[in-house]
């Protein structure tokens, strides 16, 4: 049997393992581990994130890891090799300071020898990290901080263990697979200018003391096993250099000319010569050891170097043309004409240029730069915007094209020329694009993230390119799109606005930009376009906030209904359904929560993507760069070619997938990262400029079964209160708003029966939606309702979405057991949720682990909705906190909300008694009216 394992790395900085037989997110063809080996990282990594990277160090690479699983036994394996080549004098003082107990510090690391990579070498492991959950938890402080505690732990498990530090590292060392194998050496040899290489074959006899390799020359092993008579021994020992010798000419005139077996001066050609044959010999299960220089070749071998972008070009978008020049450089800088002679005149393979060696294929560099005279002759006039993104990238996407280590694209670099650059720099930093101004017609003050947001997206906007803005929930994305509305608008006015090349850009495309949300977000946006920019026409085409004969006359006529309009707003269930939204070009299409179209294949994502427009632009609060899978439709839309067809991005990953490539899974996130906006709430930046407490109001449908159910309790209700008076009809008007309330968060606890399917329920449906982007980013939850019988069903439900169970607290727990669950939620990165009856939680309780609170039903009263969520939003809170607030469309809730939030300063006054209070003093006409259910808008469903 064979499993999924996963690493998330969560924003605490810990590495959690999961474990699946399969994954909606992970590709087909993404590695399974053996069962043993899955089930042995997992009580590692269960155990701690140290136990598990130390117990990954020891994995052999056959059969093939998830990439994730690469990088993180890689990283770990820098630490342990870091350790076994300290010399005599620190290794002993590593010893001594394990044997004392010492704690560790980055200092005491560095002191002895073995600190963590620097800041750009650190900085280089996060940019081209694979995608793995929990990807932008990654950063260079995280890296050091695992250097210190990793040692730190291999301390403690040398200083416990039977065998101490030695033994340790002996059992860790994952070249301990290379005892027993035959190596060869080539190193640079400078006491001899004419022959500067020296070549020795080797046998791994043992480990040392410190776990390091010991070598014997190949002659000595071959006499102690022909003097011992092990002829199988001496078999088994030569079998992979007489297979190496079937691939490899060199090796094969070596073993004939019996030079093999001893140390040897080359010269030039034969080093190079050597060189050139290390994948066969390798192939044949040789070792082969050669100079640092020679690994790192890539940056420091001369290379044609082709040049995109120099100067600007008239045209914009994807389309827009880049032109192009090659070049001869090493180390990013051109060669001079006495370099560029002497690397002429080099014929044996290898050249001393800038003062270390170089490798030289004259015949490669002219077949490079024969191909891109080839693509000169065939692009005139420059090569593609899309082209250039994937050549500056490295992210081949056909099947056929050349990938990392194919010789020819070896001798090639693609960097960006004097144009582009600037241009990257300014999507880098977009506080220096100029030509906007951000907030200038918004009825509100922007942060300073937000202005540097709206530029981002004109800029993009400009260059004719799609856009993926990509903040955390609660950080402002609608206002920020709202605001760009307004700055479309104006530069409609002038069309002589020049774009980032700085020719003359046309205006934006004639018409309304359509916006596409979840339903529950309607009223959302059009809250938010009342309050920050009212100057804007929007029409919402949904059934729950439009007329039928409205729609009636949008299906027929667009046009001419939406004629004069800024802004149309709808939902993604209507794009899929209805045909007028794909017989008009949008001035530009925004998709809110644009994770709804992650799964390319489906009818909602195929509908979104036929939108026509002069512009996309992508909203989302989760991460993007995580999964593969996810970023083809995303980028389908905002950037249409830019990740290839499905099946070529389906192949792409499968080859990243079956080669552990993790070059190609880093060349595909650069290729993405120019597109894409992202801004974190723990970013040191915007942490200064965040709200403590941000309120958003969720709007949720009925389903069939709960407008059935409200429709019958509202007529039964009214026959009833026409014959009661005084305490009687008092009685009956709460008994209604309690069942009511009841109704419009589950049919099951309206009827009191024991399950509660998520799907009978809008209410959960909508959960469902918000918390899902609250588990894809790792935050916690604080989730309150009035009603003790739904506290357990709700847990249960939100266990499904999160993947582990959570805590509940009500009236029901004893009062002992209350502080260890608070406790538990403050610590404990593995409880993602807290449901919580008010009255239970309402006081007392510090709940600051929590970056989001929903309000499942409401106590119409804001005093004590305010006080539940202080629960969470109180002193030691160090994030901001997003609150939730859940209300059916075309019900008493809404209209409840509606009038709080009408009379928001007289609502201790007025409902200081809540709602329920004040609602048995309207008359039976006036109460029956505003209880009564809008069927239009309750069951107006996504």
């Amino acid at each position: 049997m064979s499993s999924l394992l996963t690493l998330t790395i969560t924003p605490a900085g810990r590495l959690r393992a999961s474990r699946s037989a399969e994954t909606h997110d992970a590709p087909s063809e993404t590695p399974r581990l053996d069962e043993a080996l899955a089930e042995r990282l997992g009580r590692a990594f269960q155990a701690s994130t140290e136990d598990g990277l130390l117990e990954l160090a020891a994995v052999d690479s056959r059969p093939p890891l998830p990439l994730e699983l690469v990088f993180w036994r890689d990283w770990t394996r820098r630490l342990l090799n870091a350790i076994a080549r300290l010399d005599e004098e620190r290794f002993g003082q590593l010893e001594k300071a394990i044997a004392r107990g010492n704690s560790w510090t980055q200092a005491d690391a560095t002191r002895l020898g073995i600190p963590p990579p620097d800041e750009l070498a650190l900085a280089v492991l996060v940019a081209e990290a694979p995608p793995m959950p929990g990807l932008e938890n990654l950063t260079p402080r995280l890296l050091q901080a695992l250097w210190s505690s990793l040692l730190m732990r291999f301390a403690e498990r040398a200083r416990d263990g039977a065998g101490g530090c030695r033994g340790l590292l002996g059992s860790l060392n994952p070249e301990t697979r290379l005892l027993g194998r035959v190596t060869f050496h080539l190193a640079e040899n400078k006491r001899d200018p004419s022959r500067p290489f020296a070549f020795l074959a080797t046998w791994a006899s043992r480990l040392s003391a410190r776990a390091q390799l010991q070598h014997l020359p190949l002659a000595e092993a071959l006499r102690q096993y022909a003097a011992e008579r092990d002829q199988a021994k001496l078999a088994e020992l030569l079998a992979p250099v007489r297979d190496a010798a079937a691939a490899s000419p060199l090796v094969a005139e070596l073993l004939s000319s019996r030079a093999i077996f001893q140390a040897q001066a080359w010269s030039i050609a034969q080093a190079s010569r050597f060189l050139g044959e290390v994948a066969a010999m390798e192939s044949a299960g040789l070792a082969v050891r050669v100079p640092d220089w020679w690994a790192a070749r890539r940056s420091s071998r001369p290379v044609l170097q082709v040049r995109l972008g120099d100067g600007p070009s008239s045209a914009i978008g994807l389309d827009a043309l880049l032109d192009f020049s090659a070049e001869l450089a090493i180390d990013g800088q051109p060669l001079d004409d006495a370099e560029r002679a002497q690397l002429l005149a080099a014929t044996d393979g290898l050249a001393l240029l800038r003062g270390k060696w170089v490798e030289v294929d004259q015949a490669k560099l002219r077949e490079a730069l024969a191909q891109w005279r080839v693509l000169e002759s065939g692009h005139a006039e420059g090569v593609t915007f899309l082209e250039g993104l994937r050549l500056l990238a490295g992210a081949q996407l056909d099947a056929n094209a050349a990938t990392d280590d194919d010789p020819d694209r070896q001798w090639t670099r693609v960097v960006p020329g004097e144009w582009l650059s600037e241009t990257l720099r300014q999507l880098r930093t977009p506080a220096g694009i100029s030509g906007c101004e951000p907030g200038r017609d918004l009825k509100a003050t922007l942060r300073p993230y937000q202005i540097e947001g709206v530029r981002w997206l004109w800029f993009m906007l400009r260059l004719g390119f799609g856009a993926c803005l990509a903040d955390d929930m609660g950080l402002g994305k609608t206002i920020q799109v709202i605001d760009l509305i307004l700055r479309l608008r104006q530069a409609a006015r002038q069309p002589s606005t020049r774009n980032p090349r700085g020719q003359p850009a046309p205006g934006p495309a004639a018409g309304p930009v359509l916006i596409v949300v979840p339903a529950s977000l309607l009223g959302n946006w059009k809250q938010e376009f009342g309050r920050f920019a009212p100057q804007l026409k929007i029409l919402l085409a949904h059934r729950s906030e439009c007329d039928a004969e409205t729609l009636a006359r949008i299906a027929v006529q667009p046009a001419v209904a939406f004629d004069g309009l800024d802004v149309v707003i709808t939902t993604y269930s209507l794009i899929r359904q209805a045909e007028w939204p794909v017989q008009l070009t949008w001035r530009l299409v925004v998709l809110d929560e644009a994770q709804a179209i992650k799964n390319a294949g489906s009818a909602q994502s195929r509908a979104v993507r036929l939108l026509r427009s002069s512009g996309r632009i992508a909203l989302t609060g989760t991460p993007v760069e995580n999964q593969l899978g996810d970023l083809w439709s995303l980028f389908d839309f905002c950037m249409p070619g830019l990740l290839g067809n499905a099946r070529q991005f389906r192949d792409f990953a499968r080859r990243i997938a079956q080669r552990q490539d993790a070059s190609a899974a880093a060349a595909l996130r650069k290729l993405v990262r120019p597109c894409i906006l992202r801004r974190m709430k723990t970013d040191p930046e915007i942490v200064p400029d965040l709200p403590d407490k941000a309120e958003v109001v969720v709007h949720c449908g009925l389903s069939k079964q709960q407008a059935v159910l409200y429709e019958k309790l509202v007529r039964d209700v009214a026959r009833q209160i026409g014959m009661a008076d005084g305490i009687q009809r008092r009685g009956l008007v709460l008994s209604l708003l309690l069942r009511l309330k009841q109704l419009c968060n589950h049919p099951a606890q309206y009827l009191d029966q024991p399950d509660f399917p998520p799907a009978e329920s809008g209410k959960f449906g909508s959960l469902r939606e918000v918390c899902e982007q609250i588990r894809d980013r790792q935050e916690k939850l604080l989730l309150f309702s009035q009603f003790q019988s739904i506290c357990a069903p709700l847990a249960e439900f939100l266990a499904t979405i999160f993947g582990r169970p959570g805590l509940v607290l009500h009236g029901g727990i004893a009062v002992g057991k209350r502080k260890a669950l608070v406790e538990r939620f403050q610590t404990d990165e593995e409880v993602p949720f807290f449901v919580i009856s008010v009255k239970a939680g309402g006081t007392g309780l510090n709940l600051t682990a929590a970056s989001h609170v929903i309000h499942f039903d409401r106590w119409w009263n804001p005093a004590v909705e305010n006080q539940a969520t202080d629960r969470a939003f109180r002193i030691g809170q160090k994030r901001n906190v997003l609150v939730h607030k859940f209300v059916c469309r075309g019900t008493l809730e809404e209209r409840i909300d509606l009038m709080i939030r009408d009379k928001q300063q007289l609502a201790d006054e007025i409902l200081g008694g809540g709602a329920e209070a004040l609602l048995t003093e309207l008359s039976d006409s006036e109460l029956m009216k505003f209880v009564a259910l809008d069927i239009t808008r309750a069951t107006g469903t996504d």
